[in-house]
């Protein structure tokens, strides 16, 4: 179904992702600073100190249900087919206690979430019951502490309920929440400059000739959900002054910086040209598709991501260097995607010599993917929920074949 008409030779002098991953991965340390952080404007923070309970969850016995209290040791288990107990004037609702012991042998309306009365240690469910006159029948539960949550049973006050290093998720918030926790200690978010290179490009929505500049809005959009604060240093003209100035200026404000366009071997390509003459290239000829070329390096210190001008390549390219890295600056662990082996609808028949990601969505169980492989094409990613990952080596897939789905959620997106 598909063709490479960019395969390297096998002579070429290509890096594999896995090393190019594991060179990036050697120069990033984190480089944010620790800041107090409310706990609702958390989602998508580092943690730079572990979250400690500051009580129990729950703080206290309190009912899962609405119906009735009672100490089961005051009905005789093995001889009260329906049990009977007069009822306490009084209730204790959610917020509303009941205020002091149960009397002894008697039970009482209590509602879900509501604390258990001192003294009381079982409940059983309304609908299991008739009150008549004052008291109330119901068949027994089968043990003590039936349709009761214990104090401390999710966690203990002074227990580490989050480590120092974890990605907050709203889950992890609503967490914190509920053991008293209003701000936590977090990582300061890496900085990400993006700037996008190229006489041909203008800014999308102006009238003029020229292509419209995809790769900024979306790598904004990508490092904002990956965690960075992003500093947008807009368009360079395809001249080497300003292709170092813009460097210049992103050692100053940022972390990191991502360049499009400029990275190959041709007159124009400064970007490429600057870090091996000024700064650092880690590594140029990367044995990927989409991401020919692409150019990883530092300048000043500062780790550069040079990805190339097609916004397809752009992005996967993103996903699979500048992810790991911004999640490492920022205080996290190297972010490694979530994935999963499905049965490939498409057929293809790839050569060996760069590991490739398709765009893909999951339709009825199986792995569709684009019908080209272009890498101009923005509406595959649109189209896309999800990259399927080939491997280096040279294989034929057919329908039914196990391939690697690799969904943008699993990236964090």
């Amino acid at each position: 179904m598909f063709g490479d008409r960019f395969a390297p030779s096998p002579s070429a002098d290509w890096m594999p992702v896995d090393e190019a991953l594991a060179r990036l991965r050697n120069i990033l340390r984190p480089v944010g600073g620790r800041e107090a952080v409310p706990s609702e404007k958390a989602v998508g923070r580092v943690l730079w100190a572990p979250v400690i309970a500051r009580r129990s969850n729950p703080p206290a016995d309190n009912a899962a249900v609405d119906g009735y209290a009672f100490t089961f040791a005051d009905v005789d288990a093995d001889t009260a087919d329906l049990a009977k107990l007069p009822l306490a004037s009084g209730r204790s609702a959610a917020g509303h206690p009941f205020g002091s012991p149960l009397p002894a042998g008697c039970a009482c309306r209590i509602f879900t979430g509501a604390e258990l009365p001192e003294g009381a240690d079982t409940i059983v469910l309304q609908e299991d019951c008739e009150v008549s006159s004052g008291y109330i029948r119901f068949s027994l539960p089968k043990k003590s502490g039936a349709n009761v949550r214990r104090a401390a049973e999710d966690v203990k006050a002074g227990a580490e309920i989050l480590p120092a290093g974890r990605r907050l998720s709203a889950q992890d918030i609503a967490f914190a929440a509920a053991v008293g926790i209003r701000e936590v200690e977090a990582y300061s978010r890496p900085r990400l400059a993006v700037v996008s290179t190229g006489d041909e490009l203008i800014v999308p929505g102006v009238d003029g000739c020229g292509t419209y500049d995809a790769n900024r809005p979306m790598l904004r959009a990508l490092g904002a959900a990956m965690g960075a604060e992003v500093v947008d240093l807009g368009i360079v003209r395809d001249n080497e002054a300003d292709a170092r100035a813009a460097f210049d200026q992103a050692a100053r404000e940022a972390d990191a910086v991502i360049a499009t366009g400029g990275v190959s071997g041709g007159d124009e390509d400064h970007i490429s040209r600057l870090l091996k003459a000024e700064g650092g290239l880690i590594g140029w000829r990367i044995a990927i598709k989409p991401g020919r070329p692409l150019a990883l390096g530092t300048w000043r210190g500062l780790p550069v991501f040079g990805l190339p001008g097609n916004p397809v390549a752009a992005f996967v390219c993103a996903l699979i260097f500048v992810r790991p890295a911004l999640s490492l600056l920022g205080g996290g662990e190297w972010a490694e995607p979530q994935s999963f082996t499905v049965p490939a609808a498409f057929r293809k028949s790839k050569k060996p010599g760069r590991r490739e990601y398709l765009r893909a969505r999951i339709r009825d169980g199986r792995a569709e993917v684009f019908h080209s492989e272009g890498s101009g094409l923005v509406g595959g990613l649109s189209w896309a929920d999800g990259l399927v990952e080939l491997p280096h080596g040279a294989m034929e897939i057919g329908p039914g074949d196990p391939v690697r789905y690799m969904p943008f959620s699993g990236f964090g997106l």
